[in-house]
């Protein structure tokens, strides 16, 4: 191997190693360069294309009886009873008690996000085609924000402490499954336009980088 290969190649390594550390990091960055176009473009009190796209296939194309119901039954996830069902089984099953407070300061939190974010913005919602009921803002939408940071964090706790790897990958593809599906939803449901799911994503993705890097294995270490 010529010096010159030899140099690229580790060059390569250290910026493969480099991007690995950084992951997060990146993550975080790229979600907040998003959010901050969204911000802008909502600010300016406009249907932006991504919306209109999203109406034009999920709205217009995709809707069907059948269709309908599982996207009820997504959304439906999301309901606070359900929620508070889902960290009481958490709670029940983690091994300890920190698991299962750490679940439910995490759901707190991003539900108070989601109420300061859209007092903020307070972008009426999608009108003339819902299919449920909903009030207040629609920007960001909370059932995205809540979906990724509840179950954002449940992949982060599978993902590190999970030892077997096929147990693993199966529960962390099921709840990024229900993330993306829950988001979907709303869409489809007429409650909310593209624009505030992809931006409830990016907040929550924002939090969660945040969450557990900081606050997370704190409550974990507590078990230790």
């Amino acid at each position: 191997m010529s010096g010159l290969q030899k140099q690229v190649k580790d060059t390569t390594r250290s910026m493969a190693g480099l991007a690995r550390k950084n992951a997060l990091l990146l993550v975080a960055l790229v979600a907040a360069l998003v959010f901050i176009y969204l911000l802008e473009e909502v600010g300016e009190g406009e249907i932006m294309k991504l919306d209109t796209l999203a109406y034009r296939f999920f709205v217009e194309k995709l809707r069907s009886d059948p269709v309908t119901s599982v996207m009820k039954g997504f959304t439906g996830l999301l309901d606070i009873p359900v929620l508070l069902v889902m960290t009481l089984i958490v709670t029940a099953f983690a091994p300890g008690k920190a698991p299962g407070r750490c679940v439910a300061a995490n759901l707190f939190g991003a539900l108070a996000l989601n109420v300061v974010l859209k007092q903020i913005v307070q972008r009426p919602r999608p009108d003339g085609f819902r299919l449920i009921a909903e009030s207040g803002y629609s920007f960001p939408s909370g059932h995205s924000m809540v979906s990724m940071a509840f179950f954002g964090l449940l992949v982060w706790m599978v993902w590190t402490y999970e030892k077997d790897k096929t147990m693993r990958l199966v529960w962390c593809a099921l709840f990024s499954l229900v993330i993306v599906m829950v988001g979907v939803s709303r869409i489809y449901l007429g409650v909310h336009y593209a624009s505030d799911v992809l931006a409830g994503f990016c907040v929550s993705l924002l939090w969660l980088v945040f969450y557990t890097k900081v606050v997370a294995p704190a409550f974990m270490a507590q078990e230790a």
